[in-house]
């Protein structure tokens, strides 16, 4: 039975269209961006920032080096940084905060401090929630550069669960990328894939969703399964005086 959800932030929560942050470096002048980053292949030094090893201040320094952008204000750098964020629809929120009246509820995000505090300015605007509302919708929200962990590495997951007390065969993860589903599942912790793009893999074990709103219907399926796993178990037998 679910009784906990961990749900990812961006492409889940948050819209997100990578392309968005190339196309405005590229404006920029960072015509080597496609290079030094994508979504599934990323460098050292974006890895160093989303689990804050390094500062704001050094990542924009070192990519503007690597883009040979120097001369572009922080400012501008940021915009183009944020530019894969889109919107955060007030009914998203609102259906997670249903959830949480059921489930224990959580987030887990690989993000970074210039992200983050985009992440509060568009929930302001999209929602008027803010910061303390948005992390009101959570029982506890867990972000990379905070934890000095990203997924799919199963530190990440087992922070969540030992900090809070969860069972894994009760947790519930949902996330958009096929990596991070398989960091979940390789920790016994139960998964969903919510697949934006229609190309999951065949031979990802988890349930598949197009859209966050039929979330409760796959967790029913979960919880039906469990039951008929736990209804077609052979008892064991236990030895002990035959009487005739």
């Amino acid at each position: 039975m679910i009784k906990n959800i961990i749900f990812d932030l961006g492409g889940v929560i948050i819209g997100i269209d990578y392309p968005k942050t190339s196309d405005a470096f590229k404006a920029l002048g960072g015509h080597e961006i496609d290079r030094v980053y994508s979504q599934r292949a990323q460098v050292s030094l974006f890895d160093e920032y989303d689990r804050g090893k390094i500062s704001s201040e050094i990542f924009r320094k070192q990519l503007k080096e690597q883009l040979n952008i120097e001369n572009v204000s922080d400012s501008a750098f940021d915009i183009a940084w944020n530019a894969m964020l889109l919107n955060l629809p007030l009914e998203r929120l609102a259906f997670i905060r249903s959830l949480k009246e059921r489930y224990r509820v959580f987030l887990l995000s690989n993000t970074n401090e210039i992200h983050l505090k985009e992440v509060f300015n568009i929930c302001s605007r999209d929602t008027r929630m803010g910061q303390e509302g948005f992390t009101q919708c959570f029982h506890g929200v867990y972000y990379s550069h905070e934890m000095g962990l990203r997924k799919p590495d199963k530190e990440a997951f087992e922070k969540i669960i030992h900090e809070n007390g969860l069972v894994r065969d009760e947790t519930l993860f949902i996330d958009d990328s096929e990596q991070h589903v398989r960091g979940a599942l390789a920790v016994g912790i139960r998964a969903i894939y919510l697949d934006l793009t229609n190309k999951k893999p065949a031979d990802l074990a988890a349930i598949t969703i197009d859209s966050l709103y039929d979330l409760s219907a796959a967790i029913a399926k979960l919880n039906d399964r469990a039951a008929a796993a736990n209804a077609t178990a052979v008892p064991l037998r236990t030895s002990g005086p035959q009487r005739s």
